[in-house]
This record gives C-alpha cells, sequence and structure tokens, in this order.
C-alpha cells in the first residue's frame, strides 16, 4: 500500500474519510472539495451523527457519473488524542475502507495535527498496513481485499518529518506482519527446523547474523532442559542464535531476547483437552516476536546492540518423551522436578537465558512468551502480564507501551512466592500450584538471570484473537515486535 501525503486534489476520489472533532467545522477542512462537503452536511444532518471517539458512518454520493464512498469517523475530543488513539481511529477507518472493497482512500480531518508529524506519519503507516493484514494464504478462493493508496490531503510545510515517520511505520508494521505469518501457520509447516531455515533466510535479507545449533551441538554443550521437552518429537530442537550488533563502541552493552519456540505443545504426558491444543502453533508467538523485533531492529539501524535467542523445539508424546516425576538439570547446573510436562516453555527459556548470559555476554534479559493460561485469566486478551526485577527498565517499556498501545501491567515479584517453587527432591519444581501461576512461573525463571536487569513477558492472552477488530484481524497479533522495538528505540 502506498501511504503518502497529498496536496493537489485529483478529478475523482475513489474513497474519502473525513476525521471530525466534537465541535467541527466542515469550512476548516483544507481542500475540501465543494460537492463533498455538501453530501457531508446532508449526510450528517440526516443521520444525527455525533462526533464522538470512532463512531463511524458511510454513504456514497455520485461525482460527474462516478461514484465515491464517504466514510465519516469522530475524533471525539481533539486535546484527548493520543498517537495511539489516532492509530486507534486510522485502523477504524482502513477497516471500513476494506469492507466497502475501496482501493485509493483520501483522508481529510477537521482539526490539526495533535501529534508531531513524525509520529503522525509513524501511526498512520502502522495502522493501515496492520489493519489490512489477513492470513489467507490456504484458502481456495483468497477473498483478501488490498488498498492501493493512502493518501493524507493536508497542508504540512515540510514533508520530511512525515515522510519519514511513514518509513518507521512501515517498518513497524511489516516486522509485525512477518511474526503474524510466523505464527499463523499450522504446525506442519513451522517446526522447529523449518523455523530455523525461515530465521535464516530473514537473517540474510534483513542483514543480522544467525547461527544455528543442531541436537548434537546441544548435547555437548548440557541444555538438558531444553532437550528434555523435544525428545518425544520426531522433529529435532534447534538453538537459533540471531545478533545485531548497531552500536560497535558499546560492545559491553548488549541486550538478550529470548522468544519460547515451542512451535506445538500438545501438553506432554499431561495432555491437553482437544479444544486446548487446537491453538497450540502459536506457542512460538515470543520466538516470532523475538525474530520480528531482529528484523525491525535492523531495517531501522537501531544503535543498540542485541542477541535474539530462540529455543525451538515441540512438545509431543512419544515413547521418548519426558514424564511427570522425571528429575533433569539445567543448563547451569540447578536440578528441576518436572511436576508438570505442560509447563514446558520455562524450561526452554532457562536454557536459553543461561546460554545468553554466560556465552554472549548478555548485560540485561527480556524474555517474552506465551507462558501461562493463568495470564488470560487476570489480564484477559488485550493486556499482557510483567513481570521485572528492575523497574527503571520497567519504566521505559511503560513508556514503550504508552505509544505502541501494547498494553502491559506489572505483577509482583515478591519472594514469599519463591516457597512454591521449591522442590524436595531438587532445586526446583517446574510448577509452583494452583495459586499466582503467571507470578510462579516467572519466578522460576528469575531464578536463573543471575542478578542481570531482567523483564519478563507474558502474552499467553495476547498473542492471539478470536475475532476481528481494529488493527486485528483473527489470528495471531504479532504482539511484542512494536512494545520491544520502541524499547529498544528509548535505549539507543
Amino acid at each position: 500500500m502506498k501511504i503518502d501525503l497529498l496536496k493537489k486534489i485529483p478529478q475523482h476520489m475513489d474513497t474519502i474519510i473525513l476525521l471530525l472533532e466534537e465541535d467541527y467545522h466542515l469550512d476548516s477542512i483544507e481542500f475540501l472539495p465543494p460537492y463533498v462537503k455538501e453530501l457531508a452536511e446532508a449526510w450528517i444532518g440526516d443521520s444525527s451523527f455525533k462526533a464522538e471517539f470512532a463512531a463511524l458512518q458511510s454513504t456514497s454520493g455520485v461525482h460527474k457519473g462516478q461514484k465515491y464512498n464517504l466514510i465519516i469517523c469522530g475524533a471525539g475530543e481533539v486535546k484527548a488524542l493520543t498517537a495511539d488513539k489516532m492509530r486507534r481511529l486510522f485502523a477504524s477507518v482502513v477497516r471500513a475502507a476494506i469492507k466497502l472493497k475501496a482501493k485509493t482512500l483520501y483522508l481529510y480531518q477537521s482539526f490539526p495535527l495533535t501529534i508531531g508529524d513524525v509520529a503522525y506519519g509513524h501511526v498512520l503507516a502502522e495502522a493501515a498496513l496492520l489493519t489490512e493484514y489477513k492470513f489467507s494464504k490456504y484458502f481456495s478462493n483468497d477473498d483478501k481485499h488490498e488498498i492501493d493508496a493512502l493518501h493524507l490531503v493536508k497542508n504540512i510545510k515540510s514533508t520530511r518529518y512525515f515522510n519519514c515517520g511513514v518509513l518507521e511505520g512501515r517498518i513497524f508494521a511489516e516486522s509485525t506482519n512477518f511474526a503474524r505469518d510466523l505464527v499463523n501457520e499450522p504446525a506442519n509447516v513451522i517446526f522447529p527446523e523449518s523455523l530455523a531455515e525461515i530465521t535464516k533466510k530473514a537473517a540474510l535479507k534483513y542483514g543480522f547474523d544467525i547461527e544455528i545449533f543442531n541436537a548434537d551441538k546441544l548435547r555437548r554443550i548440557k541444555m538438558d532442559a531444553f532437550l528434555a521437552v523435544g525428545k518425544g518429537s520426531k522433529s529435532e530442537p534447534r538453538l537459533i542464535i540471531m545478533r545485531y550488533q548497531g552500536n560497535p563502541d558499546a560492545k559491553n552493552k548488549t541486550i538478550g531476547l529470548i522468544g519460547k519456540g515451542v512451535t506445538y505443545d500438545s501438553g506432554g504426558y499431561c495432555i491437553k483437552s482437544p479444544q486446548g491444543m487446537v491453538t497450540m502453533n502459536c506457542d512460538m508467538a515470543g520466538a516470532a516476536a523475538v525474530i520480528g523485533t531482529m528484523i525491525a531492529a535492523s531495517s531501522l539501524k537501531l544503535k543498540v546492540n542485541i542477541v535474539g535467542i530462540v529455543a525451538a523445539c515441540e512438545n509431543m508424546i512419544s515413547g521418548e518423551a519426558y514424564h511427570p516425576g522425571d528429575l533433569i538439570r539445567s543448563m547451569n547446573g540447578k536440578t528441576i522436578e518436572v511436576v508438570n510436562t505442560d509447563a514446558e516453555g520455562r524450561l526452554t527459556l532457562i536454557d536459553a537465558i543461561h546460554y545468553a548470559i554466560s556465552r554472549e555476554k548478555v548485560n540485561k534479559v527480556l524474555d517474552i512468551a506465551t507462558l501461562t493460561g493463568a495470564a488470560v485469566g487476570a489480564l484477559g486478551n488485550k493486556i499482557s502480564a510483567v513481570v521485572t526485577n528492575d523497574n527503571a527498565w520497567l519504566e521505559k517499556l511503560k513508556s514503550a507501551s504508552e505509544f505502541t498501545g501494547e498494553k502491559i501491567w506489572q505483577l509482583p515479584a515478591h519472594e514469599e512466592y519463591k516457597e512454591l517453587i521449591k522442590s524436595q527432591v531438587a532445586d526446583y519444581k517446574n510448577v509452583g500450584g494452583p495459586m499466582a501461576g503467571t507470578i510462579t512461573a516467572a519466578l522460576f525463571i528469575q531464578e536463573f538471570v543471575e542478578q542481570k536487569p531482567w523483564i519478563h513477558i507474558d502474552i499467553a492472552g495476547t498473542a492471539r484473537r478470536d475475532s476481528e477488530a481494529g488493527m486485528y484481524s483473527v489470528g495471531a497479533t504479532g504482539v511484542g515486535v512494536r512494545l520491544i522495538t520502541q524499547l529498544l528505540r528509548e535505549m539507543e
């Protein structure tokens, strides 16, 4: 989709979008043709339209024998419009335009820009490209509708900053859509070996380094917790190590991004219900978020050093699979009692984290994972749970969240909860019991971060949607890519 700034109005416009503030005046809209103003006034008058935030109506008209669409959207109180609210408005009107099968959109608004030119271009491009996304690869007759162009009709003195924002927003959106594709693919397409190969191609295309370890290498370096999870599958595990060095002058400052990469989770011998297994191809959404972030960071040429690590495996059932009651040793030597084979993600993450700290010498650790059903019960599907040992770093993540609109909520990391993960036969057990499941899972991981600044993001609820709304289609959301990329930008 082409996204640009337009000052010269063509003879015919396919679809016109009006963003109207609460006390709007159509006369104040720059370059608005008289025939559009007349239709809008008549339509608004007949429908008692109120320009409340995201209130939406559409109609059509005819000008010089040619039909055009008119979409009217309320913006509410202008001074309350943040970057995220503008993004949501744009998403609403783009989705309305898709339903009308519109090809070229012309966007007008009755109020001046409420955010900077760069941010405006950014959220406009993001909203358009994320909203247009639909995973329709496997339909015999693909009815996916694509918009050719979105033109902002506005008198902006310098287009440089707006265009810069559009480029940034495009990178954020396309990296997110790359992650969405990975998560939406079924488990017979995305498995550890294929995920490694796709990531290798992405590394070559976008310019970050990559190294991939097979099962033999993993056994030699004693990643036994990770290997235990993958034992039941015919598909061998892969450790995917991605490196991006955007700040060579600060080689001793490297951020480790660790994504859960369980490409399919049956639950192992603690088997999930049939209904619970249907969407378990999404259990590598954390890995997809890290891969998407590596793409975005490389494309934006961020001045940070990052190591992204994905421990990719399948949690399956066979004669080789690990059992409840097994005792396993992690890469750092600590022992774990396996209480539940469906609490597998944390076992893969701890070995990946130890590798990042001991071999890659990262200074900070951020892990992201579809880890616990408890996070869904606590926060639903619109807010990701966060646990940390570094509140100063968390403040930067909160700032990134405010800009991207990917909402987070901090859960406590109280020492008292650590009693729940103590084992009578090993150093730890991998499940803390029925209460505070998101917290105890995070505290289990914290035992392996070796006092490094650490943030844990549980995206079990936010990784996919079951219905279409705003920027989100049915399926993967790509959550984490924009949030972490913006965090990295604030850390430059």
